[in-house]
């Protein structure tokens, strides 16, 4: 019998509408089928019959398939492509049985010849089609690091494959290399499965009732009194009566002055924002992060998520939530299985400096394949947010000051020209954080990093004990949130504005008495300072009420002339400083600052910004743009990038 006639007799077999037997022979038919049509290729013709084409429509449902997809979370709903590629008609089955005949004959080959990829390719028990994909899902589970890092390289890099390709990668790869396309520049955000179905609400119940329940859930005992207080606050109030009484306030380093002439106004708060904030201080402690997921913290938080897609503060406090629950390995998984990684892959490729920095630090917690560092909460990597082949070689850490943040302080001075070039998009004229942007640019070898103390300790209104707004109570925790995020592994310099550079003092000078801390004293080569008032400022000379009025009252001691801490510090340090060699650099701001219409203050003077060593070089603004430079050209960013370039010549060389 020929081979054509063998070929028809088998179509024919298994095109009746009487079932298939369950046996070797049905597939080998097809087999022989398949190993037919590759031999007509290698003899370089085509043979192909309508019996072959309609093999789809007589193939019976493996039913194993199934059950094993029902085993998993949750799969993709198959949906029609819009995609001409996609085309499921005769080209693409033609194609795709052509493919199944190539790849059996290259398979063969292969063997034969015993290629590199023999063995590989032959122990894939996969569609021929998707053989590639497989591959690189095997590599991404193999025990050499360097190959799973590389499988998930070559992942993100993908640009032709088909929908159905990405939905494969998405319901085979495991946790490692989900998390690593989620942090790769470039990867699709097809590669990530839309989250679950979320669980509905209590019956009779409201997400503020259910936001209150979570947190009511939560240990309530040897809490310290911060957390206790943002608790009780939270569990007191609804959304009938709360009305948080916020007054005119104005707190020294701000990136901006809220200074209300009137305090008949005030700005309504919501239950979710109080329990948020409460949730944010629970979830700094392990304990209370398994608590939070134990009772379906992960799903509430992301309905939450959902529901306020257009309140910044709302999204900042449910990141800082689940950026703290990372820090906890065990709950990894859960945190992937909940779907929050594909919301995070999206913030990832946010426009919005703080969306993306927020899913930034969350994804960089849950990366233990490349990442040793831990980022706590108010830590936050600015470059490089994603993984990247560039060796980092040093360390530039950002520190605002109060009532500023990690973002704002440091974006470009607004102007008339600068406002209308926003629409551009030009990063290298406009940008909102000129670290992230200006500096990463000029120097990708550095790791750029701003850290965020929580501002809203030094309200007038008495939110926390006292001692939480020392310079000293503020330096310590600092400290060990920076150590934890690998400060003083590399060579160091500090950027500090206005009472941040008191931090920074205060930070060196503990980190010099601790055995555990002196990598960071090794390592430090520069401090910057950007209106930093080393010898205090003229607020003091104010009356009482107005004193009080601008700053909290253990502020306002901390910066006056006559503080007995402020000339200690700046003594101590002074002489710490000449003994390390650090390089200084500071600037001073020679513009007075509107606080309200009433008001105008030289907030820091030349004399108080004079530390003692290092180049003090006077600068034509006010307080609050000293560290905004008009554009990446202005003196102020070049003398910035000038001195680090210079102080770290030497690490960067090497």
């Amino acid at each position: 019998m020929s081979l054509a006639a063998y070929c028809v007799i088998c179509c024919r077999r298994i095109g009746t509408s009487t079932p298939p037997p369950k046996s070797n022979t049905y597939w080998k038919d097809i087999r022989n089928i398949i190993k037919f049509t590759g031999s007509l290729i290698l003899g370089g013709s085509l043979f192909l019959t309508y019996e072959v084409l309609a093999l789809k429509k007589s193939l019976t449902l493996d039913t194993q398939v199934v059950e094993r997809e029902k085993m998993k979370s949750y799969i993709y709903l198959h949906t029609v492509s819009l995609d001409k590629r996609e085309n499921h008609g005769l080209t693409y089955q033609a194609r795709k049985e052509l493919h199944k005949a190539v790849r059996r004959v290259l398979a063969t080959s292969a063997k034969i010849l015993r290629g590199p990829f023999a063995d590989t390719l032959g122990a894939a028990d996969v569609e021929d089609h998707e053989c590639a994909v497989w591959l690189l899902l095997r590599r991404s589970r193999s025990d050499d690091g360097r190959a799973r890092l590389q499988a998930v390289q070559d992942m993100s890099e993908a640009r032709r494959w088909h929908d159905y390709q990405y939905r494969t990668i998405a319901q085979a790869c495991d946790l490692r290399t989900l998390i690593g396309l989620a942090r790769s520049k470039e990867s699709d955000l097809r590669f990530f499965l839309p989250p679950p179905p979320l669980p509905p609400l209590k019956e009779d119940s409201s997400l503020e009732e259910e936001l209150r329940y979570l947190l009511a859930s939560l240990p309530q005992t040897e809490l310290d009194e911060c957390i206790q207080y943002f608790t009780s606050l939270a569990l007191s109030e609804s959304s009938q009566s709360l009305a948080a009484q916020k007054g005119g306030l104005w707190c020294f380093g701000g990136n901006g002055l809220p200074y209300a002439e009137s305090f008949g106004e005030v700005p309504s708060a919501t239950v979710e924002i109080f329990c948020l904030e409460a949730l944010v201080k629970h979830s700094e402690i392990p304990t209370h992060c398994d608590k939070i997921e134990a009772n379906g913290g992960l799903q509430l938080l992301q309905r939450l998520h959902q529901l306020h897609e257009d309140s910044p503060k709302i999204q900042r406090n449910i990141m800082r939530i689940i950026g703290n629950m990372a820090l906890n390995e065990h709950l990894h998984s859960t945190i992937v299985r909940s779907g929050w990684v594909s919301i995070l892959a999206k913030a990832m490729k946010s426009p919005y400096i703080m969306e993306a920095s927020h899913a930034a630090r969350t994804l960089a917690n849950l990366d233990r394949e490349t990442v040793q560092e831990k980022y706590q909460d108010g830590v936050y990597v600015l470059h490089p947010q994603c993984r990247t082949s560039q060796p980092i070689k040093a360390d530039v850490l950002f520190i605002h000051g109060l009532m500023g943040a990690a973002f704002k302080t440091w974006r470009q001075q607004d102007s008339d020209q600068v406002l209308t070039e926003k629409v551009s998009g030009d990063e290298t004229r406009y940008t909102t954080c000129w670290p992230k942007t200006w500096l990463a640019g000029d120097c990708p070898a550095l790791r750029i990093i701003s850290v965020e103390y929580d501002t809203s300790l030094s309200d007038w209104r008495a939110r926390c004990p006292m001692e939480r707004k020392s310079i000293a109570f503020r330096s310590n925790e600092l400290l060990r949130k920076l150590r934890a995020a690998g400060i003083g592994d590399r060579p160091l310099i500090w950027v500090s504005h206005s009472m941040g550079g008191l931090l920074v003092k205060k930070m060196l000078l503990e980190a010099s008495q601790k055995p555990e801390m002196s990598t960071i004293i090794n390592n430090t080569r520069g401090v910057i300072f950007y209106s930093v008032p080393h010898h205090g400022t003229h607020l003091a000379d104010y009356s009482v009420n107005v004193r009080y009025l601008l700053f909290p009252s253990l502020e306002v001691k901390e910066l006056s002339k006559d503080s007995p801490a402020l000339k200690v510090l700046q003594d101590d340090f002074l002489e710490f400083a000449k003994d390390r060699n650090f390089q200084v650099l500071s600037f001073v701001e020679t513009l007075p600052t509107s606080i309200g219409s009433m008001i105008k203050l030289h907030v820091v003077p030349v004399e108080s910004a004079d530390l003692g060593i290092g180049d003090l070089i006077p600068v034509d603004v006010n307080h609050l743009n000293i560290c905004k430079p008009k554009e990446k050209d202005a003196f102020l960013y070049q003398r910035t990038l000038q001195f680090i370039r210079e102080t770290l010549a030497k690490d960067l060389e090497n």
